[in-house]
């Protein structure tokens, strides 16, 4: 793993000097302390905001899991303390290797080709990564948990002698599990794809915040941790959760069982060491690939796998079908805009079952995924930020204008129509309310041609630009009133245009006319066809009037 510059030739005076050794793990690992104290303390010093946002952080961070280890220590005692103790900790070392996926920058130490060209051997490096790591709000998050969990369910003398070997084997297992990950993942992380991911993590937080919260309300209902159980009876032997149940088992006199699952845990700890040292190696011997014949490789498989390019032949011929094939290579390639996509899809189709478990489940719920997918009709051109030029050359007529806009509707539409109506059926399923189908799918159509409307509307008069390189962010400086305008008062807009609809179908409802509420599914078809039509050759004028305006608002740093 040693590079030719790191082992210098001997000199010439002194031809029978033996060659310098490698640095040994004792020897490294206290540089490895320093550099991760001095990557913090650097980090905060780039400004005041940034410190007084680490140390908030760290305060709630501590606070919460204090009161996580209260929460738990109270719970000694209760017959069902193992099966939540053994979940949490689970749940805690599947977050541990998510986040290297999701957030690659959160760490710089993550990122082990920065060490390539140090003259260290794989075994020094994981040693004092793997104590360097430990220096952090993460371990001292888990180690709290792990500690808290231990004292729920250790007793006696056995338990506790346990405990003393699970909380650290939890916290190496966790941040062994999360190094490993990263490692072997790293030539994903460093690429746009990773890239991708970190953009997509905020779906995820979304996404997994639902479940948490329809998990916390179904464990706070009289008795409920008992639906942990049969989880838990699997999990128990799956590291580092085992760890903590090997210390109830301790207490119990069970200690065969204990023993055996510390070991798991042992294993599990050198396995993954083995593999964090194995995919070094790997990353410190093999070539560089950003080459560019390794580009071209990696550029021709990703166009393959799109799947795009295949749908070309089922696009219509002219503008309007390579104007569709754009917005669609756009929702799959561009980082901020498949990140867009994947939120309104994911959110759409999740909050119909939220409610659902809550108990305030109905099936008209589904139209939220209509209005999360008809937003993203709304500045249209912010998407192209400065290359929006080359668009405006093409656009010399209203009729251009209108061609352009139907193609970007019809690109979102040829998406949502389908999702939308999958969403509508799998939500009345899952509620079993069938005879709600056809109101809700045709509102729901009705919805997504109003925002296709309005869109296309304020595209024109409210663009604004959307910076690339500047991570979440999704407004350009000084121009979040423009945002707040276009989405806010589009929005609205769009919900009235959908009031007549929406009043004939209260009024079915009311007069007891419920046979006749199937004509809400075409009426609302046709309405929304008719209101997008309308709403895209209302914008088309302004749009082709307005280029000069609407490059300059889109190209905004």
């Amino acid at each position: 793993m040693t590079t030719a510059a790191a082992v210098p030739p001997s000199s010439p005076s002194s031809p029978s000097s033996p060659p310098p050794s490698s640095p040994s793990a004792a020897s490294v690992t206290p540089v490895f302390v320093r550099l991760k104290l001095s990557l913090l303390r650097n980090g905060l010093r780039q400004s005041s905001g940034r410190t007084a946002a680490y140390v908030a952080s760290i305060v709630v961070t501590l606070l919460f899991a204090a009161l996580q280890m209260l929460g738990l220590i109270a719970l000694r005692g209760y017959a069902h303390a193992p099966a939540l103790v053994v979940t949490v900790i689970a749940v805690i070392a599947l977050g541990w290797t998510v986040m290297p996926l999701f957030f690659p920058s959160g760490d710089e130490t993550l990122d082990p080709t920065r060490l390539v060209m140090l003259p260290l051997r794989p075994r020094p490096v994981v040693v004092s990564l793997l104590v360097a790591s430990l220096i952090g709000v993460g371990p001292l998050f888990t180690l709290t948990l792990a500690l808290g969990s231990v004292i729920a369910v250790g007793r006696g003398g056995a338990g506790v002698a346990a405990g003393v070997v699970a909380v650290p084997l939890v916290v190496l297992v966790c941040v062994a599990l999360a190094r490993a990950v990263a490692a072997g993942n790293i030539r994903l992380l460093t690429s746009r794809r990773g890239r991708d991911l970190a953009l997509l993590s905020g779906v995820v937080v979304a996404v997994g915040a639902q479940f948490v919260n329809i998990g916390v309300q179904k464990l706070a209902q009289p008795d409920g941790l008992k639906v942990l159980e049969p989880v838990a009876d699997v999990l128990r032997w799956v590291p580092p959760a085992s760890a903590v149940d090997a210390v109830r088992a301790a207490g119990d006199g069970a200690y065969g069982q204990a023993a055996v699952q510390l070991l798991l845990n042992g294993v599990a700890l050198a396995l993954l060491v083995r593999w964090w040292q194995h995919s070094l190696t790997r990353l410190m011997t093999s070539p560089d690939g950003s080459t560019l014949q390794a580009a071209t490789r990696e550029e021709g498989k990703e166009g393959r796998g799109s799947g795009i390019a295949g749908l070309t032949r089922l696009l219509p011929a002219g503008r309007t079908g390579t104007v569709m094939l754009r917005t669609l290579r756009y929702a799959w390639r561009d980082p901020k805009a498949k990140a867009a996509w994947a939120t309104s899809l994911a959110i759409g189709l999740l909050l119909p079952v939220v409610t659902a478990v809550q108990g305030g489940g109905s099936v008209y719920t589904a139209c939220w995924s209509a209005g999360l997918l008809g937003m993203l009709m709304y500045n249209q051109f912010g998407q192209d930020t400065s290359a929006f030029w080359m668009v405006a050359l093409t656009i010399s007529t209203p009729r251009d204008a209108y061609l352009e806009l139907r193609g970007r509707a019809m690109a979102l539409g040829a998406v949502a129509l389908p999702y939308v109506t999958l969403v509508v059926l799998a939500a009345a399923a899952f509620m079993g309310q069938w005879e709600a189908i056809p109101d809700a799918l045709g509102l729901s159509l009705a919805l997504l041609g109003a925002l296709l409307a309005t869109g296309a509307l304020a595209s024109a008069l409210f663009p604004y630009s959307i910076p690339q390189d500047s991570g979440y962010k999704n407004v350009a400086p000084g121009q979040v009133g423009l945002a707040w305008i276009s989405i806010m008062g589009g929005t609205l807009v769009g919900a009235l245009l959908c009031a007549p609809l929406l009043a004939l179908d209260i009024w079915l409802h009311v007069s007891g006319g419920h046979a006749w509420l199937w004509l809400i599914l075409p009426l609302g078809a046709a309405y929304g066809l008719g209101v997008a039509v309308l709403g895209l050759r209302l914008a088309a004028p302004r749009v082709a009037a307005r280029l000069p305006e609407i490059l300059a608002a889109v190209s905004k740093k």
